[in-house]
């Protein structure tokens, strides 16, 4: 099971949680969010994938910041169209020949632009509360990588608050999804409960109930977390 620590914010702890190896960590691009990334991403494990988080952004927007910050995954958290995430896909695609092509003319290392080994995957976000009308994934099958499921609330995302999971027993499709909102320590059980099941759940997404601030990780309860999933 891959876990994605979201919500990275601060140099230190951005560190620390690379440190635990989970496979993404997320960083909101998204001024009215609390945990807004506006810093310098650190190195750290290149199995780890840097993923952008966006809603509602201009694909010139998404594109610039893929290039800036190297992003290996792009979570759309708004209300994108299908036109937008194939427009979005289109433009990332030239804009990968077109670096492979210049990148043949440059011959020091150093100056070479920034190419991912892989197309850049996209997660199409959707809300959850009580119920949901899965229907409306149908058109987004072919077009994103991966779903994800997270709480609807007043933010978008990290509300902190779990949605009812017996509402995924009727998910019809075999496209892989990430499963989100206010998973926390105390979750474990029902975490593993529902890991057990058919579903085709492809990672664990935490956020805010593993933080002592906005932004900011607890790691020793991270680490538990993981090691407890990883059973």
């Amino acid at each position: 099971m891959k876990l994605k620590v979201c919500g990275m914010k601060f140099t230190e702890n951005i560190q620390q949680v690379a440190a635990l190896q989970p496979d993404y960590l997320g960083f909101i691009f998204y001024e009215k969010s609390k945990r807004n990334f506006e810093g310098i991403i650190p190195e750290f494990s290149n199995s780890i994938k840097k993923t952008g988080v966006f809603v509602n952004e201009y694909v010139e927007i998404v594109i610039s910041l893929v290039e800036e910050y190297r992003l290996e995954a792009i979570q759309l958290h708004g209300d994108e169209s299908v036109e937008y995430v194939i427009n979005l896909k289109k433009q990332l695609a030239e804009n990968r020949v077109l670096f492979i092509e210049e990148n043949k003319t440059i011959k020091k290392q150093k100056n070479k632009h920034y190419i991912s080994k892989n197309e850049v995957e996209v997660i199409k976000v959707f809300g959850i509360k009580d119920e949901f009308n899965f229907d409306v994934l149908k058109p987004y099958l072919e077009v994103v990588d991966f779903f994800l499921f997270d709480t609807k609330g007043k933010e978008r995302g990290g509300n902190g608050t779990k949605f009812d999971w017996s509402v995924l027993e009727k998910y019809p499709f075999e496209k892989p999804f990430f499963l989100s909102g206010g998973i926390g320590l105390e979750d474990v059980k029902e975490v593993q409960k529902i890991l057990k099941s058919n579903l085709p759940i492809y990672a664990l997404d935490v956020n805010s109930k593993f933080e002592s601030k906005p932004g900011v990780k607890k790691i020793e309860e991270l680490e538990k977390f993981k090691n407890k999933i990883s059973v």
